[in-house]
């Protein structure tokens, strides 16, 4: 019974912090063929007051953004922001996973 107990306890704490986790958003962007695109992008977003860091891989044509907690940002405030440095947004997601782990899975 104890046991039970204890997992019990432990699946509810895991599900308790992950509804209070960074949210990290994951942008698809066509246009971004340099480095100096993607420091463009990265400037941009990362002046939002909601934005926590960002990630750009210019490989994979993806903005990572990772939210500062209680915060929100509409998709429709991505793609103008993107857009209006001359790039175009094809695909925002939510991640479950936080930035730093995009980050490294991008990288390998």
């Amino acid at each position: 019974m104890k046991k039970l107990i204890t997992i019990l306890f432990l699946a509810l704490s895991i599900n308790s912090v992950s509804a209070f986790a960074t949210p990290t958003l994951k942008v698809s962007v066509n246009g971004m063929v340099c480095a100096f695109c993607a420091q463009g992008i990265e400037k941009k977003v990362k002046a939002l007051a909601e934005t926590k860091e960002v990630y750009v891989n210019l490989k994979a044509h993806l903005v990572a953004i990772e939210l500062k907690e209680g915060q929100k940002l509409s998709n429709e405030t991505i793609t103008k922001i993107i857009k209006d440095a001359g790039y175009d947004v094809t695909n925002i997601e939510e991640s479950e996973h936080p930035l730093a782990h995009i980050k490294a899975g991008m990288d390998k």
